[in-house]
């Protein structure tokens, strides 16, 4: 789909333009570098938005997941996209994932460390500061509810245990699993990581609310603090 080499739009067949195509064929038939043309708008005097699109999406190794981590700041640097496009393409990004959170979500049960790994995917996923989650579980394992702790920076966030109990009480609940990402990719916990788990732990066993995983996620994979037996 990608052949148009760098012919303006306004000299492509009808058809095979962006936004006609999308109105005469539907939009599944469109790439991806069609569809953040239409975003752009135009490209520059020696590439076309079609063209400027490629070129974005090749800096990125064709990988939407990558893109979507790009900051305004950082699009801006591509030459043709301004402040204007780079917004637009970080808005319609993010729209993007807020309708995947937004879909309606059946009561959830977590039978395994995979579970909790997909329900949190949407939350975390393509973050770049760490974030610090709890699943509040009820005596079937049942989410009761999910929570956000803390957000911080790349490297860690601050978390506190109190926060966490009074979560816990008031939603009367039986057990808890923690979960947190590393915006670095590393699956691996690091001493800070072991640390809190067990005073988190140790404060869960006075108050009957045991904490039943741990769970570390990145953008491929996860750790399992019960999983792997270290819990």
């Amino acid at each position: 789909m990608d052949t148009f080499g760098s012919i303006p739009i306004q000299q492509l067949a009808e058809e095979d333009r962006p936004r006609e195509k999308l109105l005469l064929k539907g939009r599944s038939t469109l790439s991806d570098a069609e569809l953040i043309a239409i975003l752009i708008g135009s490209g520059t005097r020696s590439m076309s938005a079609v063209d400027l699109s490629k070129h974005l999406l090749r800096s990125v190794n064709y990988d939407l997941a990558k893109l979507a981590r790009l900051t305004v700041k950082d699009l801006c640097k591509f030459k043709g996209i301004g402040e204007a496009k780079a917004i637009a393409i970080v808005s319609a990004l993010e729209l993007g994932r807020r309708r995947k959170m937004a879909e309606p979500q059946k009561r959830t049960k977590i039978r395994s460390s995979s579970d909790v790994y997909e329900l949190l995917r949407p939350d975390m996923l393509d973050e770049s500061c760490e974030l610090f989650y709890c699943l509040f579980l009820d005596r079937a394992n049942y989410v009761l509810k999910k929570q956000l702790i803390s957000s911080g920076g790349t490297s860690g966030t601050v978390v506190d245990a109190k926060v966490i109990f009074k979560f816990a009480i008031d939603q009367l609940a039986s057990s808890i699993v923690l979960a947190h990402n590393h915006p670095s990719g590393n699956l691996k916990p690091s001493s800070q990581d072991l640390r809190l788990t067990n005073n988190i732990k140790e404060a869960g066993k006075y108050l009957d609310i045991p904490v039943v995983d741990h769970v570390i996620f990145t953008d491929v994979g996860y750790f399992s603090f019960a999983d792997e037996g270290i819990l």
